[in-house]
């Protein structure tokens, strides 16, 4: 078939949810986003990976290939336990876990907070078991050997004082060590009116600005990831059930990317997806938290998951649109511009996740 024709078929396809083929579109006119009905009948997005697409996914790391067996191919809990247990001997898992230095951290210098963070979290996301001896080494280093010396030496994993870095390690403390609960409180008291979070909610983000009032996406998703992997180990809670549902609710009456008041795209940059994602929102990652939340998609996801389909290439691939300049002392995929294996798993189980709620 020649790369004419299969471009039009694969527009053929998802000619029910292409984007506008011009970029003013995405910016819409205002409209009042609250109003709108999201409980209406939505049209399936034919998502079905290939058996090459699938090929091509677990030709890759065990942190890559376990979750595509757990997500995409449903293979037997045993086959996929075996495939997770390598993350933490082979490849990426392996590699992150010996970059650690003996002081529990991964350096990094004056900014080895971040660092270990970020190399926490990403540990985490590649599936590293927490109960397998590595991983309890590890974290035995973050829990006795990292502290916070400008907060009177409190233990890294009792979190600092913003909102975007202690969602997360309320979250790396609840996967890999026990759930903070004077933590998680102390995120719920956090929580604004809007129902999301924003590190610049805080009188000492700037003395001549004023706190803000508006919740921020970065801080929020960071803030629900958390939370979520602090239920998990936690068991149900309802306070943080009701705190997570606010949060989602902040997200998805925006669209997971417009402004309430004008109906206007807030950043394009969160339109185009790469991963280690840090800090940074995008819509990607939202619909994947949701997915992971186990919340049922409606219409207000059906514009965000327009773009994940935009985004993929003819060839069933997600490219890997830029990087962030934050870093880990790990290198996963680089070359921007490239089919990316992370973009494309995260994709697939999103565009899955958004089809089995209209089985």
């Amino acid at each position: 078939m020649s790369p004419n024709l299969t471009s039009q078929k694969r527009a053929q396809s998802y000619s029910h949810i292409a984007l506008e083929q011009t970029n003013p579109a995405l910016q819409r006119p205002a409209q009042n986003l609250h109003t709108t009905c999201y409980n209406k009948p939505m049209r399936r997005l034919d998502y079905a990976p290939r058996p090459a697409h699938l090929k091509w996914l677990l030709d890759s790391d065990p942190a890559i290939r376990w979750q595509v067996m757990r997500d995409l191919t449903d293979a037997a809990p045993d086959a996929i336990a075996s495939e997770r247990s390598r993350v933490a001997t082979q490849g990426w898992g392996a590699q992150l876990l010996a970059a650690q230095f003996p002081a529990g951290h991964w350096g990094g210098g004056p900014k080895w907070d971040l660092i270990a963070l970020y190399s926490l979290t990403l540990l985490k996301d590649l599936g590293l078991d927490p109960a397998g001896r590595q991983a309890r080494r590890m974290i035995d280093r973050v829990d006795k050997r990292l502290v916070f010396k400008p907060l009177n030496n409190r233990p890294f994993l009792h979190g600092e004082t913003e909102p975007c870095i202690n969602g997360r390690i309320l979250g790396v403390g609840a996967y890999f060590s026990k759930p903070n609960e004077a933590l998680a409180r102390h995120l719920l008291s956090e929580q604004l009116e809007d129902g999301g979070w924003n590190c610049e909610a805080w009188p000492f983000s700037s003395p001549k600005r004023p706190p803000s009032r508006r919740s921020s996406f970065h801080t929020t998703i960071c803030v629900l990831e958390g939370l979520l992997d602090y239920e998990r180990a936690r068991h149900k809670s309802a306070a943080i059930a009701k705190a997570r549902k606010r949060g989602e609710n902040y997200l998805l009456e925006r669209r997971l990317f417009r402004s309430l008041r004008t109906g206007k795209v807030i950043d394009n940059r969160w339109l185009r997806f790469t991963y280690p994602t840090f800090w940074h929102y995008d819509v990607l990652r939202a619909l994947d938290y949701l997915r992971d939340a186990g919340v049922k998609p409606d219409t207000r996801v059906r514009e965000a998951m327009k773009i994940v389909v935009e985004r993929g290439h003819q060839n069933g691939r997600w490219p890997l649109n830029f990087l962030h300049p934050e870093h880990v002392p790990l290198k996963m995929e680089t070359a921007v511009g490239s089919a990316s294996r992370w973009n494309t798993l995260r994709a697939l189980r999103v565009l899955r996740w958004y089809n089995s709620a209209k089985s």
